[in-house]
Formats: C-alpha cells, structure tokens, sequence
C-alpha cells in the first residue's frame, strides 16, 4: 500500500488541480493500491488535522479547472515555530499528522514561503516534495514555475484591451501588474502586449526618464503612452537608501496611495499634463482556466513526481531546468529568491525595441 498526502499553500494560481492530477494519474498507473489525502486549506489542515481521502473521481475532469480543489491559506513561514493561540505546537502538529496517516510521502504545492516550511519538515525528517506554483515566477531553482504562464496571458490581454482606449483619449495608461517582488510578470506581459514602459523592482526608476520616454514618443506623434508597472516597482530615490529606511518610505507611500501605479500617475500627471488612468486587473490574473502550456508543464510536473515516489527520492523540488523536468535538492533552493537581471537578454532585446525601464 503507497499512502501520499497532498497540500496546496499560499496564494492560488491557474493548474493547481492540473499538477495534482499529473501526480495521481502518474501514480495509479503504476501501483496496485494507492490512497490519497488531501489536506485541507494549505498547512492549516496539515497542522489541525483536516482532511479527506481523495478518489479517483476527484481528479476527473479538472485539467482544465482553476483554483484548488484542496482550497489554500497562507501560513507564514516566520511564525511556523511559534505556538498558535492555544498554545500548539505547529510543527509538532504537522508531524503527528502525517505519521498518524502512515504516509510514505507528502506532496506539497507552493510558492517561496511554502517551500521553506516543506524544507522545514523534511529536516523534521518527513519524506517531502515540493512542486514549484507561482505566478510571479520567483522561484530559485526552476527555470518556470506553473501558473506563470497562465497569469502572463490575462495580463497581457489587459494591457492590449487598454491600447484601444488609451489611442482613442490620447492619455497616458498604468497597468498594474502583480508579482510581488519581482518583475517577471510585468516584464514578459509588457513585451508581449507593446507596453512603451514597463517599471520592475529590479529596475528602480527615474519618473523624469519616464516623462523623457512619453515627451519621445510625442515627437514622434504618438500622444498616448502604456505604461506596464509591477506591483513592486520602486523610486530610484527610494531603492538607494538602506533596507530599514527603503522599508519605511514605501510604507509611507502606500499609506498614501492604493498602491505605487497611483503615486507614479500623480507624478506624471504633475510633470506632463497630460490625464493619467490607472488599472489595476489585480487577483483576475490568478484566476481561471490554465493556458496550454501551464496544462503541459503542470502534468509533466506531476509526472516526474510520481516517478520520485515511486523511486522513494525525497526532500527535492521538481524543476524545470533547460527544457528538461528534474529533481532539485530542496535545502539548494528554500529560501532563495529568482529575481531577473537587469543585464538579461529579454530586457536588452526590449530595450533595443524602444521600450523604457525608466533607467
């Protein structure tokens, strides 16, 4: 008998299901008796004991079904050592868990707080698997992560259904665009949808560079600008004092302002004149069906994750690496963070093209 338990954590994103089928599927044609427990809400079922054995049925027919059939929940890593409010013990809790359900492993589907908790219990000495979901591609160790590709089609669908509006008003257009820390998302939907600028964290801007790309393209008598903004975009100000004090003027800011797109558009609308609108699509980029690609990654994923159990190979990462699905060792990986180098390919070729970073 292979018993697996199954958990999915932090955000949700597109192919969640698609992945956890690619795990069962791959298993069950392969071994005579399976179970599966699916815990529920992310480690907050791992912790409380909350959880169901999982059929076959199940997995029918949710390829192509967004979200998480598991549901989720954040449980930040930080505070997974400290007792919850009666005084539980949460790591404690989790392995009394899996050890009450004689699992052979648990497979767990996060982003970058998730993973480190998986490492956390497979130093605990559990038999663990992370599969690497995020939208906002920042996981270190994997070349993408599912639901990336997804969330970079809603975004870039945003952005295109703004040109038309944008073109017609002569205004000047923010696209907010998620992706926390990073700016993989807003860089690869700003090429895809022909953002003029596009602001990531990586790139600290210059708002006055950024008015020099709007006067350009007025030369040139294009008299409204797309302007494709992470979440995490900073002032070029801001990012060059020391992490206490960049920490506290962003939060200045954001006391201020819903988000940094409204201060940018205050700025730009003070220094050209020129009527500023912003939009922000927000969780919509996290949700609906995955895209094609995500649906292939996520069951070439799953796959490979089936093979690890089978071959009893824990505490790794399933990546994708040069094309090819590996396995990557998770203490290499918890807690580092897959940023994107402003020297990259993608942002020379972009910036060949006459796209501004505001640098």
């Amino acid at each position: 008998m292979l018993r697996i338990g199954m958990l999915t954590s932090g955000g949700d994103c597109q192919a969640l299901n698609a992945t956890m089928r690619g795990v069962v599927k791959g298993l069950a044609n392969n071994v005579t008796d399976l179970e599966v427990y699916g815990f529920m809400n992310g480690y907050k079922g791992l912790i409380y004991g909350d959880y169901r054995m999982l059929t076959s049925h199940d997995f029918s027919g949710i390829l192509t079904r967004g979200g998480t059939i598991l549901g989720t929940s954040r449980q930040p890593f930080k505070l997974m050592r400290e007792p919850d409010a009666n005084g539980l013990d949460k790591v404690e809790a989790m392995k009394q868990n899996y050890y009450k359900l004689n699992l052979d492993c648990l497979v767990i589907l996060g982003g970058n707080g998730t993973q480190k908790t998986a490492n956390l219990l497979s130093e605990e000495g559990l038999n663990i698997i992370h599969l690497p979901k995020t939208i906002d591609n920042d996981i270190y160790g994997t070349d993408m992560t599912f639901g990336f590709y997804s969330a970079v089609n809603i975004a870039t669908n945003a952005i295109d259904c703004i040109h038309t509006t944008a073109s017609s008003h002569n205004r000047i257009f923010i696209v907010e665009v998620m992706g926390h820390k990073v700016g993989w998302l807003t860089l690869y939907s700003g090429i895809a949808s022909g953002a003029d600028v596009i602001l990531i964290p990586e790139i600290p801007y210059d708002i006055d560079k950024v008015v020099d790309a709007i006067n350009k393209r007025k030369s040139r008598g294009s008299n409204f600008t797309i302007l494709a903004v992470a979440e995490g975009a900073i002032p070029k100000e801001i990012a060059a004092l020391p992490k206490k004090d960049m920490k506290k003027a962003m939060d200045k800011i954001l006391q201020k302002y819903p988000s940094i797109s409204y201060k940018i558009a205050e700025d730009l609308q003070e220094k050209t004149g020129t009527e500023i609108r912003v939009t922000v699509p927000g969780h919509m980029q996290r949700g609906g069906e995955p895209c094609p690609y995500d649906r292939i990654l996520s069951t070439r994923i799953g796959s490979e994750c089936a093979q690890l159990i089978l071959d009893k190979e824990y505490g790794c990462m399933v990546a994708l690496v040069n094309g090819k699905i590996k396995k990557v060792p998770l203490k290499d990986v918890a807690g580092k963070l897959k940023t994107v180098d402003p020297k990259c390919q993608e942002i020379a070729d972009a910036k060949r093209m006459g796209i501004s970073f505001g640098d």
